[in-house]
């Protein structure tokens, strides 16, 4: 009931995680997560980074901007903390799904999301995540074979989100019928 993506590219997984949650959201499934959100900034300076809360309509930049020329690592522990804060007061409410950006450095090191992922298994909430490569070994190792590699796909990620959880997704034809 772990299921994460590894895409390549950058923003990728983080698009079709929310695209995916707008889907489910809009077929009312009960979510809780977050999603992150990539703003431009001016050429040749990183992109903001917020995360969405889902089912809330405020942002929570998690980015620091350190200038033109850091190195440094730009994530506000601060921010990605109220984040997390906010979506594990959601399990409460026992969820469908909890999709979350990613298992992250934060995450990797025990801090972030890592407890929220936890309490969400331990109460049979599936989890959906994406996992960028120098993560990935300390995220198979937190798994602890209870991982699943999915498809970077939308229709692959709804249909395991739809047999985890036994809903389903009513999808709607665009095409007209001419008679």
């Amino acid at each position: 009931m772990l299921g994460y993506i590894s895409a390549q590219g950058r923003g990728n997984a983080d698009r079709l995680l929310a695209e995916l949650a707008h889907r489910l959201t809009a077929a009312s499934w009960p979510l809780a997560g977050v999603v992150q959100i990539n703003r431009e900034t001016t050429q040749g300076r990183p992109c903001d980074m917020d995360l969405q809360v889902i089912g809330q309509s405020h942002h929570i930049r998690i980015s620091h901007s350190l200038g033109p020329h850091a190195s440094g690592c730009r994530l506000d522990a601060h921010g990605l903390e109220t984040a997390v804060g906010l979506v594990a007061a959601t399990l409460d409410a026992r969820p469908a799904l909890l999709i979350l950006n990613k298992f992250g450095k934060a995450e990797a090191e025990g801090r972030g999301f890592r407890s929220v992922i936890g309490q969400a298994l331990a109460q049979d909430i599936p989890v959906l995540t994406a996992v960028r490569q120098p993560n990935m070994n300390m995220f198979l190792a937190f798994a602890d074979g209870m991982a699943e590699a999915l498809p970077v796909d939308i229709c692959a990620l709804q249909d395991w989100c739809c047999e985890q959880t036994g809903r389903t997704v009513q999808t709607v034809s665009l095409e007209r019928t001419i008679p």
